[in-house]
């Protein structure tokens, strides 16, 4: 008996510099054009490939999306990383922290944010990073207790209020209050957490 033809999209093998070259052009379009309007065919055509060339990258679309989505994510976070491990000062160290974030998130178009969020893949990898940055600023406040900056009382406060706040920006209802973009919030949420971290000794 013969067995049926199944049609899947041929693929083409092509070198590692090439494929992150690709990964990162077709992040960038998502970035800034969101990713549901745009089809695989645009994409060849703007990127001057074939579709096997493109699906040597990922073999679906949504796939595409994922792998560009993780790209961004983990690229900002080596980056935001970087620039905290520079800084000896806590205060800096959260300054600079958050205020990377709202820079990375700046990089967003408002249709990528909105595709982001409807799409459950994307918005589990949003879910969990913005999860990820709570924690890590519960840490640098941490060493900032240890190392007397900040007061533990309030330490432990900001910590959990910075949770609920970057919670608040990851299921939107924290902009659809205020009218700011998530960067814009993490960039306010910085300067409001540190005006009051400050330790004044009595």
């Amino acid at each position: 008996m013969r067995q049926a033809t199944v049609n899947t999209p041929r693929k083409r093998r092509v070198d590692v510099a090439r494929r992150d070259d690709l990964l990162r052009q077709v992040q960038e379009i998502f970035l800034g054009e969101g990713f549901t309007t745009i089809t695989i065919g645009e994409l060849t055509e703007r990127l001057h490939c074939s579709k096997a060339t493109l699906y040597s990258v990922a073999a679906t679309k949504e796939q595409l999306v994922v792998l560009a989505t993780k790209q961004f994510f983990a690229e900002s976070a080596a980056e935001i990383e970087a620039d905290v491990a520079r800084e000896a000062d806590p205060k800096i160290k959260i300054l600079t922290y958050l205020g990377g974030v709202a820079q990375a998130m700046r990089r967003n178009s408002r249709e990528f944010y909105d595709d982001m969020v409807a799409f459950a893949p994307t918005a589990d990898i949003y879910a969990r990073n913005t999860a990820r940055a709570a924690e890590r600023v519960r840490e640098l406040i941490d060493d900032g207790v240890r190392e007397g900056r900040f007061r533990a009382t309030d330490g432990t406060f900001a910590s959990q209020l910075i949770a609920l706040a970057i919670e608040g920006v990851q299921s939107g209802v924290l902009l659809e209050r205020t009218g700011l973009s998530a960067a814009d919030a993490f960039n306010e949420l910085a300067t409001l957490l540190l005006n009051g971290l400050l330790y004044s000794p009595e």
